[in-house]
Parts: C-alpha cells; structure tokens; sequence
C-alpha cells in the first residue's frame, strides 16, 4: 500500500484526545498536540506578567494536557519516555505543523459545526494524501466532512478509539460513502498491525456498534432494576463476572465510566432515532436527579456507590440515601457459580425461570439479543462486527450472539415468542431452514451465519488461537500442567494451563520434555499460553504444605529441579522464545528471563517478587537478572560493579514490577535481544517468527559464564542499605533478615570482591536461602496470608 504513517496530529487535548496522542507517542510514533487558544488568563499568569499574546500562554491548555499524562490512573503512557513523542501547540499559530504529518486525528468537542470549522481548517493546511479522521463517539462522519475537498473526503472516515486508548482493544473505524477503499483497507491493517487494536467496521449510524448496544443494555438493566424492586448491589452481583461481563459488572461501570459521560452518550441516540427506540433512551428521573448533584461515579467521589472508610455503600435509588450494599443470591445463582466458564454459567443462571436471579437476568439479557438482531444491517454487516465490538470494547466474554448460541437460540426463541416478544424475521428463517446456531466450528475454523448461510470467519494469519490450534495441528504430549502443540513450520508451542499458570513438578517435566524432543526433532520452542496471566509463579500451596510438614529434602529437590529446568531453556541446543504477557512474575520471570530471547506483550507486568512472601528467587532468577544488567553494560567503558549489584538488589529486594513492556526494557529484564509485540493477539505469531529467524541464522547455544561477583565488600554494603530502611521504619526485623539473604546470593557469599564464580555456586546460594527463608515461622505466615487474602502480609 502507498500509505504510511510515522506522524500524527491530534486536535483536542482533553481526557480522549490526550490519551490518543499518548498511545500513539507509546508507540514511537512523533505526535503533534494541538488545542484551542484560551479566552483569559489564569491569576498565576496574571502575577507572572504574561499576556494573551506568549506562547506559554497560547499553548496553555495542550501543555497542562500532556503534563497530567504523568499523573492519570491508570497511566496512558507505557514510559515517561513517550512524552518525548509529543509536541505541543495550538489551533490559531500551529496549524501550520498539520502539513508535515500523515495523521490528522479530530478530538474536540462533540459538536457538529465546531467540527466542520476544524475540518474546514484542517483541509486548507493538510497535504495531499494524509489521511484524516474524527474520533467521534456518535456524530454523523458524513455530515462533518461535507463541505471538504475531494481528496480530504477520500482520506477521511472515522476512528473511534475506546477509552483509556492504552488499554481498550477495540477501534471502530466508520467509512464515509467517499473514503477510498485503500485507505480504509491501510487504516483497519494500520490499526490492528501497528496500533494493537480489535478492529471493527461500523456503519456511520449514531454510536455506532458498541456505545449503541452498551448504552441500551445498561438502560435496559437499569429499567429491569426499577420494575423488580432492586437494589444497584443485587444488581451488580448478577451482572458481572456470573454472566461474563466485566466485574465492575453495571452500576460501577457506570461508575467509572462517569454519568456525565453515560448521560452524553445515551442523549446522542435518543436525538438520532425515533418511534419506540427514542424511549428507550430516556434517562430515568433518579438518575437525572444525580447529575443535578454532581453524584458522577468515581470522579465526584460518588454516584451509584460511595466508599465511607473501608467500606463501600450503594444509593437506593427510591430515597437517594446510601445503604449498606446487598448481594442477590438464590439457587439459581449458587448453580452458575459451580459451573464452568462463562457459557455455562449464563446457561445455569437462564435455566431456573422462577427465580428471582434467573428471572432479571433473563429480563436484561433477552432484550440485548433482540435489539442486536433487530440492528444487523444497520450498524454492521455481520455479527462478528457486533460481538468483537462488544467484547473489546465493554469487556464482555461472550458477544451478543455468541450469549445467544450459549443459552440455545432456539430455546430462548420459544421461550421470547412465549413471552409475547417479536422475533426478528431473519432469526426465525434462520431456524426455519433448520440452523440452530450463529456460529459452527468445523475442523478448527469457525463459521458464522451470514444471509441464510455459514461463511467461514477470516481472521488475521498473526492471530494463532491456541484452542483451535489445537483442532487442527498435532498435541505431541500434555500433562496436567502443560501441553506442548505444534505450531507448524519447526516450531513448538509449550502451553501452561496450570491453575493461575503456577509452576509446579508437571510444568517442570514439561519444560524438560519439550527441550528435549525440540532439540531432536523441531527448529525451536515457544513457551507462551493465551490464560489470565502468563505465569504468577511458582505453586506457593504445595510449598507451603510441605514447609510446614517439615518436607525439606522434598523442597529441596523441587528448587534443585526448577534450577536445573530454568539452566536447561538457558542452555538448550535450539533456540527457547518466552511470550510473557500481563502478570509474569516471580517464577513467571523466572522462565522468561535465561530465554534465548523474550516476545512480550506491551502490557507485560514482570518482576521477581518472592520478598512479598518472605522469600528469595529460588530458581535462578536473581542470578539470571543480575548477569542480564552485565551483559547490557556498555561496551569497552570501564563500569562500577557494585552499582550493579545494588541495583538489581533494589529490584528484588522492593518487588519492583514494571508496568509496562516498555517500563521492563528500563527496569533491566528485557534487553535490546528482546522485543515487543505491539497488538497482544499477535503474540505467540510474532514469538514463533523469532524462533524461526534464531534458528535460520544459525543459532548457537550461549557459552556457559563466569559470574563476577562483589564479595564481602558489596554484601556489607547491600545490608547496610537494609539496616537504613529499618532503622527509618520502612523495613521490619524480619525485611532485613531476607534482605541479608539476597545481599549474601548476589555478593557471591563471603570472598574478595571482583571474584569470578560459576554460575552453579549463585544457584546453590540462592537454593539455601530459599529453602532457610521458608522454614522462618514469620515466612509462613506471610505466605498463608497471600494464599487466603491474595496481599502481601507486612509482619
């Protein structure tokens, strides 16, 4: 394609377009921020002398924009180093700057003929070819760019981006009946390839696929909640996690969200449509009456609950007093609890007409699924669009019609037409002609119903899913903790599905297995899986049970495999690729770390966390984070090897976990051998590719190394650190006693400075801490109280 884009604009610097530009800037890409020029001066300009006329002044609002970036939870920057990206400006003395780049993004306010000045402004600077686009959450894309240029309009559709931009998958791009084809073509690739999102095709109706169906399903719960006599808490305890929706479930998305916000968006449909939908829309006097007090959720400090100390209270919504908060709880919501996953659940939870549980979340559910239906067509072309849409953009684990395969259609088809509901035409030809599902798996692919008949479902060839991986390619070997698949080409895909991907005994043989047959048979091996977390650790459970029971030839035997397994990635004859992403901790780095190269996730969460349960890494982590900050030293510059030591025992000594891939490149566990794959989906693609190209330009097994080390000087040192923290009140007696620890492995135990150790002496030093830490009572208990209460205990 002709297109490329390596610059960005972004016109608006509030909350949305500021976390745009972010994103962008996260991704290297040199964004230009832009807001309006403010009206007055604020009393601090007023007392520094400035006038309207300084660019201090003038720049203002962008400039205060991109400084909060720094402050927003969660952040919208992977590093502080992103904010280098961005440059700012404004509307009146920079437009100038919007001819140099290939991105112009709109992001002001949502108001038709503002835009259309912007858009006026932007088509008499922008340079032919640059692509255009509005961030609109609901405004008619065609009406905005009318009276624009042919080539703008050609260049131009929209780009709904999700809020926060970092984290939320989906990106709604919406074609204009002008937009060239091959932009929209470049711009959907753009978007999944290089920006990391789910893109979804929308139709440029109001709000589009998700906000459309979001904002209805939320109203209609909340009309549901009304009707029954319920309260937000009884709610929100049926409409979460049980029916695989987000665990904010209702009332406190809304909460986050804000209600101001809510509010816009449901005002957006109710203005656009007409007949019985436009009542669907309506805002409901209660909560009308909030937005009156300024009761927005999260950012007033209340709305549908209020956190009072520890303790969070729910609004009821007759007397608007806050109560203490109630959970719905019945038979049938104790039967969808001990199912498994989210289909079945739903389908436990729908099972029990009569209860009271079953009964709301069948009022809230079967009208979704008919207003999905009803909307095919109009808002998108398939049904994909619509469930991908809502599944990345509201988070839910099943979309519309896959909730709707789920609970049986025809069933609830019955059940609805029963109930006096009208049917959608296509849905019932669609069972007329015998079709009793959306969606059919044949031979590992899915197909989907589309105009009377299944069409196979394309996706991107970067997106591997190990579930139908499974279908189609060979399972050379699988335990109760792992499964080792083949990926196709030479190379192997090691997969945990350990409970939380904790690292016990069957992983362990797994890891050694896979070495093994890869090293006879395949080209490499891929260890990543498509669970929670990549890998929270080691099985902290079957630890302590045996500490407690005094088993220490068992533990000791147990570290002494993990090491060996840790050194056998490190040293394996072809090349191990790790694909961490989100949690990777303890353990979890621990495999990573001696990887011939790690594939992570932009937002991989790794660190070696063991001191938050009174414990050291015990499976060569500390060795293997310590030699990593070695080899990355610069070459040929004489270094300080005791700055060094102490800065990889800060890591560890204060759980340092990096909060982003790009945050783990400065924090020293990933280097410049390790790379990061920009969309998540591509992960285990992207992971297998360098296996691929390690093995084809002849990968060679590292040379076993040398470990110089600090010795007595650096162990004296490191504790003295240690001593501080206590004496300031920062570190328990019981801190530093681990703290001694970890300062005796990485000092190479107590010889002359600068010496040079095998890297099986670090092992040993790290196995006898470990295994001395969690025979310490205090140890004990700090690991129950992570097992019981999933925080660490501070004793």
């Amino acid at each position: 394609m002709k297109h490329s884009i390596k610059t960005a604009a972004v016109l608006g610097s509030g909350v949305m377009g500021s976390g745009i530009a972010a994103h962008l800037a996260n991704l290297g890409i040199a964004v230009t921020m832009l807001d309006i020029v403010p009206p007055d001066l604020t009393e601090e300009e007023k007392q520094q002398g400035l006038t309207l006329e300084d660019s201090e002044v003038r720049n203002r609002i962008a400039a205060l924009s991109k400084k909060a970036l720094l402050k927003q939870k969660p952040s919208p920057i992977t590093t502080n180093k992103s904010l280098e990206n961005i440059t700012i400006g404004n509307m009146e003395d920079d437009m100038g700057k919007v001819a140099e780049v290939d991105w112009i993004i709109e992001v002001v306010v949502e108001n038709l003929q503002v835009k259309k000045k912007v858009f006026a402004r932007i088509d008499e600077y922008r340079k032919e070819g640059a692509i255009v686009s509005s961030n609109t959450s609901g405004i008619s894309v065609e009406a905005m760019i009318a009276d624009c240029s042919e080539d703008m309009k050609q260049h131009f559709l929209g780009t709904h981006f999700f809020n926060p931009p970092r984290y939320l998958k989906l990106l709604e791009i919406i074609p204009t009946v002008h937009t060239d084809p091959e932009v929209l073509a470049f711009m959907k690739r753009f978007g999944e390839d290089v920006l990391g999102k789910g893109v979804v095709e929308a139709k440029d109706t109001p709000n589009f696929i998700a906000n459309r169906i979001g904002t209805y399903g939320l109203l209609v719960t909340v009309r549901e909640m009304l009707k029954g006599n319920f309260s937000v808490g009884e709610v929100d305890s049926v409409t979460g996690t049980l029916i695989g929706r987000p665990k904010s479930a209702t009332f406190r998305t809304l909460d986050v969200v804000g209600l101001d916000t809510f509010s816009h968006v449901a005002k957006n449909v109710y203005d656009q449509v007409e007949g019985p939908e436009k009542a669907l829309f309506t805002i409901p006097d209660f909560m009308n009456d909030m937005l009156e007090k300024g009761w927005y959720g999260a950012k007033s400090g209340q709305g549908f609950f209020i956190k009072k100390g520890r303790d969070i209270y729910e609004l009821n919504s007759k007397t608007m007093k806050y109560e203490e908060r109630k959970k719905l709880k019945t038979a049938a919501t104790e039967m969808a609890k001990q199912a498994k996953g989210s289909r079945n659940k739903m389908k436990a939870l729908l099972s029990n007409p009569g209860d009271k549980a079953s009964d709301l979340v069948w009022s809230v559910i079967k009208p979704v699924l008919l207003y999905s239906a009803e909307l095919l067509g109009e808002i998108a072309d398939d049904i994909i669009s619509i469930d991908q849409a809502m599944k990345w953009g509201f988070g839910w684990e099943l979309g519309p019609f896959e909730t709707w395969d789920a609970i049986g259609v025809r069933e609830s088809v019955e059940r609805m037409q029963k109930e006096g509901a009208d049917i959608p035409k296509w849905v019932h030809s669609m069972l007329e002609n015998g079709k009793e599902s959306f969606y059919q798996e044949k031979e590992g692919t899915v197909h989907y119903f589309d105009n009377g008949e299944y069409k196979e479902q394309q996706w991107n060839h970067k997106e591997i899913h190990i579930k139908r991986l499974k279908q189609t390619n060979e399972v050379i070997k699988k335990n109760t903790g792992a499964s080792l698949i083949d990926m196709g080409d030479g190379a192997l895909l090691l997969e945990f599905h350990s409970r939380s991907n904790a690292i016990g005994l069957d992983i362990i043989q797994m890891v050694n297995y896979s070495i093994e047959e890869v090293e006879k048979n395949y080209e490499g091996l891929v260890i990543g899986n498509q669970g929670k977390n990549f890998c929270v650790g080691a099985n902290l459970a079957m630890m302590l049970m045996e500490a407690q029971d005094d088993n220490f030839f068992e533990l000791d035997m147990v570290i002494r495999q993990f090491q060996n397994m840790t050194m056998a990635i490190k040293y394996a004859e072809k090349p191990v690729v790790t694909a961490p992403f989100n949690m990777a901790l303890g353990g979890g780095a621990e495999v990573s770390l001696p990887a011939a190269a790690i594939q992570a996730s932009p937002e991989t969460y790794i660190g070696l966390v063991e001191v938050g349960v009174g414990l050291i890494p015990g499976g060569g982590g500390t060795k293997e984070l310590y030699l990593k900050a070695l080899r990355n030293l610069p070459k040929g510059v004489s270094f300080d090897l005791m700055k060094v030591a102490n800065d990889v025992f800060e890591k560890i000594a204060t759980a340092k976990v990096s909060t982003s891939a790009a945050e783990a490149f400065e924090n020293g566990y990933l280097d410049t051998n390790d790379r990061i794959s920009t969309n998540p989906g591509h992960l285990l693609y992207d992971a297998k590719q360098r296996v691929l190209g390690l093995a084809s330009a002849g990968y060679r097994k590292p040379q076993r190394e040398k470990v110089p080390v600090v010795g007595d000087a650096g162990y004296a040192a490191m504790l003295m650190g240690a001593k501080m923290m206590q004496y300031s009140g920062y570190a328990s007696e019981h801190d530093v006693k681990i703290a001694e620890k970890l300062a005796y492995v990485l000092s190479g135990g107590r010889i002359k400075e600068g010496t040079e150790i095998d890297e099986q002496v670090m092992l040993d030093l790290e196995r006898e801490a470990f295994l001395s830490l969690i025979g310490e009572p205090l140890t004990q208990q700090r690991m129950q109280h992570m097992l019981v209460k999933g925080k660490p205990l501070r004793n």
